[in-house]
């Protein structure tokens, strides 16, 4: 799955026509390039954060999941996207308890009822090195004897960062900032153009 945001010049090229023209194509261009840039930047800035607030993922995991492809001379986009699918629950800081393992999806910490992360017997449950951190739930029936202990499976969290990317407080915090600043950077590159002459 895969989503993604961008920012374009569409809606400053009626504003600024007049300015655009007496600077020239080239000028009108790389300004355009600029002013895009600098807002798309300020706004992956604020997009990181709020993705970090509403996934409950620590900030450098997003900054990994999230790409960036800046505009150039004959593209003047800003696009930001991301991939991927169900992120497993180790990611988001859990901890075993007695009732299942607390962890934070959603920036909310919450308990998985029937999960754990490590073997054996309460109170001497022990750390497996090859279970790498992995919150698991039991999938085979349980006998008394203990038969189907063994068989068990790896638990999601339910967030998938490319749906959350294009909704609530990250799509806004996108849209904010590129509303509100785009305008005003075109202007402040067409000046330092104008301002030049």
């Amino acid at each position: 799955m895969s989503y993604r945001l961008q920012i374009t010049s569409d809606g400053v090229l009626g504003r600024f026509a007049n300015q655009l023209a007496a600077v020239g194509e080239k000028k009108a261009k790389q300004a355009l390039q600029r002013a895009i840039a600098h807002t798309g930047d300020k706004a992956k800035t604020q997009v990181i954060r709020a993705l970090t607030k509403q996934t409950g993922l620590k900030r450098d995991v997003i900054v990994r999941a999230v790409r960036i492809r800046k505009p150039s001379y004959d593209d003047l986009r800003y696009v930001m996207t991301t991939r991927g699918g169900d992120i497993s629950l180790q990611y988001f800081s859990p901890r075993e308890t007695s009732k299942g393992v607390s962890a934070t999806a959603f920036g909310r910490r919450a308990v998985h009822p029937g999960t754990f992360m490590k073997a054996g017997w309460w109170p001497g449950r022990v750390q497996k090195d090859n279970w790498n951190g992995q919150v698991f739930r039991r999938t085979g029936n349980i006998t008394r004897k203990g038969e189907g202990m063994d068989e068990f499976e790896k638990v999601d969290s339910g967030v998938v960062i490319p749906d959350q990317m294009v909704k609530g407080m990250t799509l806004a915090a996108w849209r904010t900032v590129a509303e509100r600043d785009l305008a005003n950077r075109v202007g402040h590159e067409l000046g330092r153009m104008l301002g030049g002459r």
